[in-house]
């Protein structure tokens, strides 16, 4: 019984620390122009595409583009790791490996010197990852209903 109490010790305590290391207080203006954005992509619905061509179910997906690119900065967690860049929210509608389609999904790419060094949301990510797509595309001007 006691081995018991003090395995669920060590998770509630490691939850915790989790939960709590990923709250963090907005980012300073220091730390957002600290860091290189490079230059604003041109291209960057093309970027987009090309990057969840291969990831999508279905060739015939829609790709709605929400919001940006805008300069964006995601704050180290004990979650996620730091990621800057073009970010450009968008919502997704696939189909699932048997055919049924879920409704829209958003995801939030960071663009970097003509490429995606960093994705949040999507059908292969968790409940974290949803969560930061959510909070990306809020920054960037887009509410999700």
């Amino acid at each position: 019984m006691r081995r018991v109490a003090l395995i669920l010790a060590i998770l509630g305590i490691g939850a915790m620390t989790a939960l709590l290391g990923g709250c963090k207080n907005p980012p300073t203006k220091e730390e957002t122009s600290s860091v290189d954005y490079g230059p604003r992509p041109d291209n960057f619905e093309q970027l987009v595409r090309d990057y969840l061509k291969p990831k999508l179910t279905d060739p015939a997906a829609i790709i709605e583009f929400k919001a940006g690119p805008a300069r964006l900065y995601q704050q180290d967690t004990a979650l996620r790791a730091l990621q800057y860049g073009w970010g450009v929210c968008v919502m997704v509608n696939d189909k699932q490996t048997y055919g049924a389609v879920d409704g829209f999904y958003p995801m939030v790419l960071f663009i970097r010197d003509g490429k995606i060094v960093a994705v949040n949301g999507g059908s292969d990510d968790n409940i974290i990852g949803w969560r930061f797509a959510r909070t990306g595309c809020k920054e960037l001007g887009y509410e999700i209903p």
